[in-house]
């Protein structure tokens, strides 16, 4: 102690180091512990409290990280004088119609939904809704994509002559405004692989801010729930078309046919005081369809059959848990991808 010291409590607290004020830690092994009496060895945290500590650690981290990317989209999205929005309804699209209107004004931001066999009268109906909650012009311009033969051919490629027709038909309507159209591709599709969709969109000169800000899925989904956007845990909603086994030339008819039986089965299941996320009816051909549903579903189904009535117009039907892009698995020789969104 050194001398004309009268208080030893003071040389101690003056010892002890300063308090961290950062709020994140940017490594667990840059954790301060409390200071120790003399003579004692320091004390490492206990392997719970070591894995709270990381957990904290990795949740401010990622947080910071989607803060910093959604501030990225906020400043590409100023970059536009105005902009014309592809909005299929799903999280994606419904997340950068908010952003644009947050960053643009109502007055600068339009949103387009295509009409046509291979979307969901219910999809269109709830993005209807969504626009008008946000106050944006809402077009629904009606695209041909049918009169497309690589379209109706439903190879591999279906879904770049699906993209080749929406951005065809959006381009003049966003040239009459003096908009850019924007799509909903975020920065886990650009990464995805067999996508090609997202080839036919940048090819038109097609915007993908979502992507450009490195925004992921999942980031897209949280920063939704944030805003108080009822699309932030919407399931993906793929075109009607994806449910049609590829091979199997498209018409309307298979088209309502799919639509018909998912919406009763969604009601037979909802009716019976069941939640229902993820859903598919796929059209195999020669009358057989597979359902897919979401894993607690299947047990469901399996046990009460006759809920399967709803799909009576095929002649057989199979049940698996749902899979996105399981269709793709038929197409040999080339990777299976997520499967192909309006978004």
């Amino acid at each position: 102690m050194p001398a004309g010291n009268a208080n030893p409590t003071a040389t101690t607290r003056a010892a002890a180091p300063a308090r961290r004020t950062n709020r994140f830690v940017r490594r667990p092994s840059a954790i301060t512990l409390p200071p120790t009496r003399p003579g004692r060895p320091a004390a490492e945290p206990s392997p719970s409290r070591r894995g709270h500590l990381c957990r904290r650690t990795l949740t401010g981290v990622t947080w910071g990280v989607r803060v910093q990317r959604v501030g990225a989209l906020r400043r590409r999205l100023t970059q536009f004088d105005a902009v014309l929005v592809a909005f299929s309804g799903g999280a994606d699209s419904a997340f950068l119609l908010a952003a644009a209107v947050r960053a643009l004004g109502t007055g600068r931001v339009v949103a387009a939904t295509a009409v046509s066999p291979s979307l969901p009268m219910t999809e269109l109906a709830a993005a209807g809704e969504f626009a008008a909650d946000l106050g944006v012009r809402h077009l629904t311009p009606r695209t041909g994509e049918l009169s497309r033969e690589g379209y109706r051919a439903n190879g591999g490629d279906r879904c770049y002559f699906c993209k080749a027709e929406l951005l065809d038909t959006l381009t003049p309507i966003a040239a009459d405004l003096g908009a850019v159209v924007l799509t909903g591709t975020n920065a886990d599709d650009a990464i995805a692989g067999f996508r090609p969709g997202i080839r036919a969109a940048a090819e038109r000169g097609a915007q993908a801010p979502l992507r450009d800000a490195g925004l992921t899925k999942q980031q897209i989904r949280d920063t939704s729930r944030e805003w108080g956007l009822r699309t932030w845990d919407k399931p993906a909603a793929a075109c009607l078309s994806s449910r049609i086994a590829y091979g199997l030339q498209i018409t309307p008819a298979l088209l309502s046919r799919v639509e018909r039986a998912e919406a009763a089965l969604r009601t037979a299941l909802t009716a019976d005081g069941h939640q229902v996320g993820d859903l598919r009816v796929r059209d195999l051909g020669h009358g057989m369809a597979r359902v897919e549903v979401s894993a607690d579903l299947v047990g469901v189904l399996q046990l009460r059959p006759d809920v399967l009535d709803a799909v009576a117009e095929f002649d057989a039907v199979e049940l698996r848990e749902f899979r996105s892009g399981s269709m793709n698995d038929a197409l040999s020789g080339l990777p299976v991808g997520a499967e192909a969104e309006r978004d």
